[in-house]
């Protein structure tokens, strides 16, 4: 089968291609690279006139005549490939924005796909519109707009979270479905909101391509170092605060048994290469299942602090705590299962090597990737 994937977002499509290779696809990527994670892509577009004196002129640009040039020069690098961008069997979208530019422009680019492609699917794995709208709904128990709700943060600075709900993008939402043979959920969160829906084929796991990730036995010979990776943009969405507070209290209350370590913002190889030495690892407080940093980590055999909700369980019919920590908006409980696994190492060995059963599983890339074909070619 000859597929085409369309944008990236946490690596999973380059993971998915490597897995539809290894099964004897013919897979080919297009992708801006996910703003300063800067992940590989066989047609690489160049997200240019964001920062220095280049920005400067883009903002007044824009101020004065609403013209964004960085989008317009991303479709127009889209669509240098042209010749390269038809007849695919399959065409799949990372989501409904999947080159991140203004939406006249993306569909656009939808418009052009699905003209000259055979079939078009999407993923939800994202902030779209019926994963936001379902969350301001408040049919979660929490969500990424819990913040926003507490007002934690403002609507101008959460407007990159919000714009799904812009009454501009519902019309860009069904232009979309419109378009689509069907959608796929890449885990729980995206999974609730989807249920139902007529064009939903189901929920593929994260691919994890287990063949990059070495495992790293969870000993404790001295130190119990802790990992807590922060991407700023994304602070409160991703619960940030409370793992700092509940960071604060356990390095004074253990100074002498944890060590703790702390990035920001920094490209995806340095940041999955920083945490090699961590044994527990601090991903996010509001989700229901694991996205692509915390299903890396637990391949390594980390003990992640992630989505762990009873849905999640349910589906894969596993135990609290079994393969990593629900984390919790609640920093007297992070508090009480950090201090739980410092002073039960064993735990911390024992979940480390679940962690990395339940990726070989169910996150493997090429039954992962299998998963996909046959939901396409069905």
């Amino acid at each position: 089968m000859k597929i085409l994937l369309v944008g990236e977002y946490s690596r999973l499509h380059n993971s998915l291609k490597e897995g539809l290779v290894a099964l004897g696809h013919e897979v080919t990527l297009i992708a801006a690279g996910d703003f300063f994670k800067n992940f590989p892509a066989d047609l690489k577009l160049k997200r240019r006139f964001d920062s220095g004196f280049s920005r400067k002129i883009k903002i007044g640009i824009h101020l004065l005549s609403g013209f964004d040039i960085t989008s317009y020069d991303l479709k127009r690098q889209f669509f240098d490939h042209a010749g390269s961008l038809k007849n695919y069997d399959v065409v799949q979208l990372i989501n409904e924005k999947p080159i991140g530019v203004a939406l006249p422009y993306e569909r656009a680019i939808v418009q052009f796909l699905k003209k000259h492609n055979k079939k078009l699917f999407l993923l939800c794995c994202g902030t779209d519109y019926l994963s936001i709208t379902y969350a301001h709904d408040k049919k979660y128990r929490y969500s990424v707009l819990t913040p926003y709700f507490e007002d934690k943060i403002s609507a101008k600075k959460f407007q990159h979270v919000l714009k799904p709900l812009q009454p501009n993008y519902l019309a860009h939402h069904q232009f979309i479905f419109n378009h689509i043979e069907g959608v796929v959920a890449s885990d729980i969160d995206y999974h609730l909101p989807m249920l139902h829906h007529s064009k939903y084929l189901g929920l593929i796991p994260n691919p994890i391509n287990l063949e990059k990730i070495e495992f790293i036995e969870n000993r404790i010979e001295d130190k119990i170092v802790i990992f807590h990776g922060i991407n700023r943009q994304n602070f409160y969405k991703k619960g940030n605060d409370f793992f700092e507070k509940a960071l604060e209290i356990i390095a004074e209350k253990f100074q002498h048994k944890v060590e703790i370590k702390v990035t920001e913002n920094v490209p995806y190889q340095t940041y999955i290469e920083s945490y090699n030495t961590a044994h527990i690892f601090l991903d996010m407080v509001y989700a229901y299942d694991q996205g692509y940093n915390a299903l890396e980590a637990m391949a390594k055999g980390k003990v992640v602090f992630t989505g762990a909700e009873r849905e999640f369980l349910e589906y894969y019919n596993l135990a609290e705590d079994e393969v990593c920590i629900n984390a919790l908006p609640d920093v007297d409980y992070l508090v009480e299962k950090l201090s739980w696994l410092i002073e039960n190492p064993f735990e911390i060995e024992e979940i480390g090597k679940n962690a990395r059963k339940f990726i070989e599983e169910h996150h493997d890339y090429r039954k992962v990737a299998q998963q996909y074909f046959e939901a396409w070619s069905d």
